[in-house]
Formats: C-alpha cells, sequence, structure tokens
C-alpha cells in the first residue's frame, strides 16, 4: 500500500493516488482543498482505507467516479454507499455484464462534467479496454484508469474489449490532449507513478504506432 499526494501545496486542486490491493491498483481523490470536498475515483479494496484518509484529512466525499466497471475498480462500491449515501457516475456506454447496479448509479454521457467544490472535473469517453471506459480531465491532469498506463494501454482481448476501438481513442482522442498534460493511471507498472503527455509520446510503443495493424500486432500478439 502506497499513497502519494501528487501536486504542490501551492495548487487548489487536490489530486492523491493510493495504491491498494494485490492487481496495484490506484485509487485517487480529486477535489478542492478549500471546500474539502472530493470524489472517490475507482474505490475497490480497502474501503476502510479510503474512509480513514479522508476522515484524517477532514475531507467530504461527495460522490464516487468509475472509470470502468471491472471488479478490480468497482469492488469497494458496495461498502462505501454503506456510510457515504453518494452518486456513482458510470459511463452510460458500459457493457451491462460490468456496470454496476443500483439507485445510486448515475449514467453519463460523454459531454457530462461535474463541479467538485470549485474543481471542474471533464468526463473522457475512451472506450477500448472497456465499452464504457472513461478518464478525466481536471486542470491539465488526466485519471486514465485502464485506456492508458505509463508506456502501456489497457488489454483488448478482454469480454468488451476491442483493439480497432483502443486504436482510435489512443490516437484521435488521447494524442490530440495538450503535451504537458499529466497522465495518472489505473495501476502502478511502471516506475514513475504519473508522467507528462509529451514524455508518452516519446517512450510509449501505443503512442508511436499510427498504423493500425502494428497497434493490432504489439497489442493482441499471435
Amino acid at each position: 500500500m502506497t499513497e502519494l499526494n501528487t501536486l504542490s501545496k501551492a495548487s487548489p486542486l487536490l489530486i492523491e493516488q493510493f495504491e491498494l490491493g494485490p492487481m496495484a491498483n490506484y485509487i485517487y481523490f480529486i477535489g478542492d482543498k478549500e471546500t474539502k470536498e472530493i470524489v472517490v475515483v475507482d474505490p475497490a479494496w480497502d474501503v476502510n482505507f479510503i474512509r480513514d484518509k479522508a476522515q484524517e484529512a477532514g475531507l467530504t466525499i461527495k460522490g464516487a467516479l468509475i472509470t470502468h466497471g471491472h471488479p478490480d475498480h468497482t469492488n469497494g462500491i458496495n461498502k462505501l454507499l454503506e456510510t457515504h449515501d453518494i452518486p456513482v457516475y458510470v459511463s452510460k456506454e458500459e457493457a451491462s455484464f460490468y456496470k454496476p447496479i443500483g439507485e445510486n448509479i448515475i449514467e453519463v454521457d460523454a459531454t457530462f462534467n461535474l463541479d467538485v467544490g470549485n474543481v471542474h472535473i471533464d468526463f473522457l469517453h475512451t472506450p477500448g479496454h472497456t465499452p464504457g471506459s472513461q478518464c478525466f480531465l481536471v486542470n491539465g491532469n488526466l485519471v486514465a484508469g485502464d485506456t492508458l498506463f505509463l508506456d502501456g494501454c489497457g488489454r483488448c482481448d478482454l469480454p468488451g474489449g476491442d483493439v480497432e476501438t483502443m486504436f482510435d481513442t489512443v490516437h484521435h482522442k488521447l494524442m490530440k490532449l495538450p503535451d504537458h498534460t499529466m497522465i495518472f493511471p489505473g495501476h502502478n507498472y511502471h516506475h514513475l507513478h504519473c508522467d507528462e503527455l509529451c514524455n508518452q509520446k516519446k517512450t510509449n510503443p501505443y503512442m508511436q504506432m499510427d498504423n493500425l495493424h502494428a497497434f493490432i500486432n504489439r497489442r493482441l500478439p499471435r
């Protein structure tokens, strides 16, 4: 279990990254340092830790954002809802067999955005790993789930995955973000915790492949 406060103390934006669980998942707090309001990205594995960290810092959990419905990113939702009656934002495009259910689930589209205190979060639909994968863009920072890793991208061979769609997401959506965008991945698969997009364009093989067939051959090797 590791934690990382990724922004300077001078910034009004709060992004905190915690590594939890046996699959090296990253769970995030995103919010406003002044109002102390936050959302939790992908609550999973150790909900007591998540609640305790928020309480220790005097933070109020106002919602949960789900990058995609795989269990390692969602297995803490129900336990969190036992103590926090909050909305849980999931893409309406997510496969039904992955989508969490319940009255707290809010299905959103690619135009959705959310204010947490004075912090504005844009939702980006980034399918490929799953049909409803989404990333969260806040003040030049992208919380990317399993869509984009540091020097990698999400698997496309699981149910609901699609390698051609992933190619489109990487090259026609994420590559077009500003170069200074800071990428925060969904798992700790790298010696860095986050990295600028401009660096990933140089080191991430999936961002260097502008040819669909080459992308497919690397992502789905025979």
